[in-house]
């Protein structure tokens, strides 16, 4: 038996059917995490590998456009299936991915921030707030809840451990009270990556499999060394337990790559489950690789980039093919 993590599901040949913005799936927001989040490494070899920064740019401006076209296709979405959003957010699965949502808007803030600061703090703070509601739901109702062990899955980081991305992006906020945000965040969002990663770990050993659709969520395992890294870098300095969280999150990549990188594993929205883990460990690789002044780790900081930009150029195209296409928006009737 095997976990499958859904996401949009692709038209079938059945004459029956139709399209409808029911069918857009919250996980897409991963998207704005993952094109904003190569923006964002992209900042960093503009200064390491001497690009050029016009391209960095263009991906933080389509990373936004996607977001409002996303958040206003989905505000059509509750307002005409409310049911089915309710029904997303409930899910034990599905409802971790609207944590995607508050950190694409913390990696908005980050990537605003150079054209304007009162914006981007603005922009921040909204974040903040969806962040910290959001962990604190799925952590009330992980304590009170009992659940089951299938839904214990690799997606259950992303707002449990959404946290982490606060200080990542509020490092540089002017406010007096931002620097014990920051420490409240990391403080919460560390804690709650060491439980969960934990019971993922026993989870993925001991029990039901995930379906090859769905093992591309398996690289979210690697997001809270990656942004660990970043926050606590941002916070303090780098150490050996700096040292300990990039390391690890390479060796999990290493790991996880040859799994999720297979022909059997179709194509579909839960692929953007690898964007922002790759993105959040290439910007944490540039910035260890710059500190420590190694050549071999530059090497390895600039074969994940390279990685990167081609797996996020892979995923826009073919998901653009889908929207295009109406794959996206296609249902099939019961009839």
């Amino acid at each position: 038996m095997a976990t499958h993590i859904s996401g949009a599901k692709r038209g079938g040949s059945s004459a029956s059917g139709g399209y409808s913005i029911r069918q857009l799936p919250v996980n897409l927001f991963a998207s704005v995490m993952g094109i904003t989040g190569l923006s964002l490494a992209w900042r960093m070899a503009v200064n390491l590998l001497s690009l050029p920064a016009l391209p960095g740019e263009v991906l933080g401006w389509t990373g936004l456009a996607v977001f409002i076209a996303l958040i206003s296709s989905y505000a059509v979405k509750f307002a005409r299936h409310p049911a089915a959003v309710h029904a997303e957010f409930t899910h034990p699965i599905m409802g971790n991915f609207f944590g995607t949502i508050a950190i694409g808007i913390l990696l908005l803030s980050a990537f605003l921030f150079r054209y304007s600061a009162v914006i981007s703090e603005i922009v921040w703070i909204s974040g903040v707030l969806l962040t910290f509601t959001l962990a604190y739901i799925v952590v009330q109702k992980f304590l009170t809840s009992p659940q089951k062990v299938e839904t214990t899955v690799p997606p259950l980081l992303i707002p449990g451990v959404a946290t982490l991305d606060i200080p990542v992006t509020g490092s540089s906020m002017p406010f007096s009270w931002a620097h014990e945000v920051n420490l409240f965040a990391f403080a919460t969002g560390s804690v709650m990556a060491l439980v969960l990663v934990v019971l993922i770990f026993q989870r993925l050993r001991h029990f039901e499999t995930l379906t090859p659709a769905s093992r591309p969520v398996l690289m979210v395992l690697v997001a809270p060394f990656g942004v660990g890294f970043i926050a606590y870098t941002n916070l303090g300095t780098i150490d050996m337990l700096a040292s300990v969280l990039i390391y690890f999150g390479w060796f999990l990549l290493l790991v996880l790559t040859p799994v999720i990188f297979r022909s059997e594993n179709s194509f579909g929205v839960a692929w953007w489950a690898i964007g922002f883990p790759m993105a959040a460990l290439s910007i944490a690789s540039f910035r260890y690789a710059e500190a420590t002044g190694g050549p071999i780790l530059l090497i390895l900081a600039e074969l994940l980039f390279g990685f990167l930009a081609l797996s996020i150029s892979i995923l826009f195209v073919r998901t653009l093919h889908l929207v295009l296409s109406g794959s996206l928006w296609r249902f099939e009737s019961a009839g």
